[in-house]
């Protein structure tokens, strides 16, 4: 019982280190200049302003940003987790040769760094003609080795009996996927679409390389062109801009995250 003092000054200091740079953002967006470089620090303006917002929106064509980037979350999204689901349930439910094998082929992509693919699929791109298009930005990310290990894992703790049961009505696999596995896997399925939507939304490597006009950036690189525009001297407007793209993607992490916290453990009770 001495002990839990202890524990909660430790809780509080590592809240304060994943926080602390979150509350500095959120401050700093709403300060004037003069309160931004002010010794001691204002730790909350006086009075809030939205003139940061206003000049990072003009500073780059925050509106464009914002439209590829709802446009790549939600089109590469949804690709990447009907993929994945698709191939979690061929390795949970159905029977063909070398399957072990290929998983763990799947298995052993997670542990290959996402930059060792970066040259080969940038050339795959630009045979195709897909530089500076959505196709080009979307089509190389829909596979997920990470969203279908948990999916796998999620559909081998399922009653077995409830799939059979949908067998011996005449239900097919895509029947029985969309009508009873999809159903009963509503937590691990949020997981996914979040952890997924997440990746996408804060992409930066891939859109930078593989696009070259302002029409076709996305947020993340779009930050890269407000601290150009706007150097190290603005940072009320620097850090107004990361609040916008930060923003949405927090919002819906807030309301998902009880799933995303029982999806994961779900996913880990049975290999």
């Amino acid at each position: 019982m001495k002990a839990r003092p202890l524990q909660y000054v430790a809780l509080l200091g590592v809240a304060a280190i994943f926080l602390g740079p979150l509350y500095w953002l959120l401050s700093t967006a709403f300060k004037q200049p003069a309160e931004i470089y002010q010794w001691p620090p204002v730790w909350w303006p006086d009075q809030l302003t939205w003139e940061n917002f206003s000049l990072a929106w003009k500073a780059a064509p925050f509106d464009r940003f914002f439209l590829n980037s709802a446009i790549i979350t939600v089109a590469g999204t949804v690709l990447k987790v009907a993929n994945a689901v698709l191939t979690a349930y061929a390795f949970a439910y159905l029977r063909f040769p070398f399957k072990k094998v290929l998983f763990l082929l799947i298995l052993g992509a997670m542990m290959v760094p996402g930059h060792v693919t970066l040259l080969p699929n940038y050339l795959t791109v630009a045979s195709l003609g897909w530089i500076n298009t959505y196709a080009g930005l979307i089509i190389p990310g829909i596979g997920s080795a990470f969203a279908t290990f948990l999916m796998r894992q999620h559909f081998l703790t399922l009653p077995s009996e409830v799939t059979d049961a949908a067998a011996v009505d005449g239900a097919g696999h895509l029947r029985t996927l969309w009508r009873v596995v999809l159903p009963m896997s509503q937590p691990m399925l949020i997981t996914v679409v979040v952890i997924t939507a997440v990746e996408e939304w804060n992409n930066f490597v891939w859109p930078l390389i593989v696009t070259n006009t302002a029409s076709m950036r996305t947020l993340p690189v779009g930050l890269l062109i407000l601290k150009d525009e706007e150097g190290l001297a603005n940072w009320g407007t620097i850090m107004a801009g990361t609040l916008l793209v930060l923003a949405p993607m927090l919002l819906i992490f807030l309301v998902a995250q009880r799933y995303i916290v029982g999806g994961i453990t779900q996913g880990a009770l049975k290999g």
